[in-house]
């Protein structure tokens, strides 16, 4: 069993910065992908960005690409998003994942090659 706690969310207006953190308990955290997702009032949850095990790879949707950055402390068990010149379009539930089992050649982005999920933590950002 992996557990996982998504903290610092929070509301910002357009333009800001937040960094949310997902501490990470159970299965031995550096051996594995970690993602983070978001869901929109009214919409489905979508990818948004992912690292595998080393931090030493990483992948983002094109809506993020340039102003968000997802990294790992393996020696902390937490995965970390920086998300930077924030928009309103970004406003959301923010879900940390964990992709144990998942072996694929390419990054795991959709939710069925993730595993364990936290509750998620909001993110509002103001125009």
């Amino acid at each position: 069993q992996v557990q996982l706690v998504e903290s610092g969310g929070g509301s910002v207006q357009a333009g800001g910065s937040l960094r949310l953190s997902c501490a990470v308990s159970g299965r031995t955290f550096s051996m594995y992908a970690m993602g983070w997702f978001r869901q929109a009032p009214g919409k489905v949850r979508e990818f948004v960005a992912t690292i595998n095990w080393s931090g030493g790879s990483t992948y983002y949707a094109g809506s993020v690409k340039g102003r968000f950055t997802i990294s790992r402390d393996n020696a902390k068990n937490t995965v970390y998003l920086q998300m930077n010149s924030l928009k309103p379009e970004d406003t959301a539930n923010y879900y940390c994942a964990a992709s144990v089992y998942y072996r694929g050649m390419v990054y795991p982005l959709g939710e069925s090659t993730y595993d364990y999920w936290g509750q998620g933590t909001q993110v509002t950002v103001s125009s």
